[in-house]
């Protein structure tokens, strides 16, 4: 199946088939799931945000051995050890990384130096000027509606992806609530050259999420999902038990220490790792109301890229 269309030059940045990458989500996207995804023509991502070096490393070896084609690896920059991830990715030539949670200075260029494109996540046109003005090679702008950490300003995809596109010159990915091929189109009519889905692979058989969190999502609705802890960093989250706790604390204007203690060590394995429903910290996006269904990474990749095809069709007959 060939994307119809303008060429995007993100394929050709990363030297993929189709403007699709998977983003690299916490307890979910290991080896298998970016190897997957790379092998059916988009872009697979290993997040290294709940990997211990050692298991990074693992990862990467064993997505170079399931997939010929580039992948990439996600570092949020607030990671303990930062430095030992760095020097895996480098060690191991990793041709692609994804930054976010933090400033896109601290690393790129040690990454450029050594060969490795960088693309950094941001939630603002502010702070994709940043990511410019660092030197990476794209950028990720990401709506509101997306999953995991978020932006404070609550900005949604549908205003972020033209705003940002104003204001810079290297490619655009556009992230948040985006699951269909429909949206896509939406997102590249806006001005991206690609989009990020992370939501929908959560619910395939290549995720490493747990069984019981990907049920959780296929059963949501509309409205179960809210954006929760500004106070830290904000996170859009599932509702359950957990979230109740947080949404009550806030309410009585919990200070960030209380919100700290709160939340603890681990609550997002114990989520969406473990399948505590209850007290886990569930973290997904809006898109969730649109997933009813578990399917394998090269399945969704190949019915997004028809359903894109088709809106071509659909627009260029009126």
């Amino acid at each position: 199946m060939r994307l119809t269309g303008n060429p995007l030059n993100i394929t050709q940045l990363f030297g993929i088939k189709y403007p699709l990458i998977q983003a690299g989500m916490i307890w979910a996207s290991g080896w298998k799931l970016a190897s997957a995804v790379s092998n059916a023509g988009g872009l697979g991502i290993i997040g290294a945000g709940s990997m211990y070096p050692n298991v990074l490393r693992e990862h990467i070896q064993q997505c170079k051995q399931a997939t010929p084609h580039p992948f990439a690896v996600n570092i949020p920059l607030l990671y303990p050890d930062l430095e030992a991830i760095v020097q895996i990715i480098i060690e191991e030539k990793v041709p692609i990384v994804f930054t976010s949670a933090g400033n896109p200075k601290t690393y790129t260029s040690v990454f450029k130096q050594n060969g490795i494109k960088v693309v950094h996540v941001v939630s603002s046109s502010k702070f994709a000027l940043k990511a410019q003005e660092a030197g990476c090679d794209a950028v990720v702008a990401e709506g509101f509606e997306a999953g995991g950490h978020n932006g404070r300003e609550e900005t949604t995809t549908m205003v972020l992806i033209p705003a940002v596109k104003k204001q810079i010159k290297i490619p655009l990915i556009a992230a948040g609530g985006i699951a269909t091929g429909q949206q896509m189109y939406a997102a590249i009519a806006l001005g991206a050259d690609a989009v990020q889905v992370g939501s929908r692979f959560v619910c395939s058989p290549e995720a490493s999420s747990h069984m019981q969190f990907k049920d959780a999502i296929i059963k949501a609705g509309e409205g179960d999902t809210q954006l929760s802890m500004k106070k830290l960093v904000p996170v859009r989250l599932l509702k359950n038990d957990f979230f109740h706790q947080v949404a009550a604390a806030e309410q009585r204007g919990a200070d960030e220490a209380e919100l700290t203690h709160l939340l603890g060590r681990a609550r997002a394995k114990k989520g969406m790792f473990e399948g505590d429903l209850s007290e886990g910290e569930l973290e997904i996006g809006q898109v969730a109301a649109l997933i009813h269904e578990i399917k394998p990474a090269a399945a969704i990749v190949e019915e997004m890229i028809a359903e894109f095809n088709a809106c071509i069709g659909s627009i260029k007959s009126l």
